[in-house]
């Protein structure tokens, strides 16, 4: 059995930067609250972009936030923060695609996987633990759809 579930170091660093970007608010409102040392608009348009710089962010870990199990034929999917959990025959699997992109001399990889009632899954090797061993399922069960990238 294979469990895909996200490393803790990435959800550890975003959230000291989800800390950072509120501390860096509270100073903003406070800064205007008391001494007022910029013009109105400047708060106006900081708080805003930090606001929804922060929203961005939370909502990424939040949606992030999933354990994928894989074996006995099988793909589990629990969302804890929905509440949800769905299991998927692997005959159910419509394509997967492991995407690889080079950046900064790191080798970045997603997999997406597409099921047949429209839902599709992503896992990528920076974020997810037991990514490689996911690939080597899908390979191993479900060959036929695995979709061929075409160089150009």
């Amino acid at each position: 059995m294979v469990v895909i579930k996200p490393k803790i170091s990435t959800y550890v660093s975003l959230s000291l930067i989800l800390l950072v970007l509120i501390a860096g608010l509270v100073l903003l409102l406070r800064d205007f609250s008391y001494k007022g040392t910029f013009p109105l608009w400047f708060y106006l348009v900081a708080c805003t972009i930090v606001t929804l710089v922060l929203l961005m962010l939370l909502v990424k870990m939040m949606a992030g936030w999933r354990f994928i199990t894989a074996g006995k034929d099988h793909i589990l999917i629990r969302l804890p923060l929905r509440g949800m959990t769905k299991t998927y025959p692997v005959s159910e699997i419509l394509l997967w695609e492991e995407e690889t992109v080079l950046a900064n001399k790191r080798e970045f990889k997603q997999v997406t996987v597409a099921f047949q009632d429209h839902q599709s899954i992503s896992v990528s090797n920076h974020e997810h633990e037991a990514y490689t061993e996911l690939v080597n399922y899908l390979k191993k069960k479900a060959p036929k759809q695995m979709v061929k990238n075409k160089k150009a």
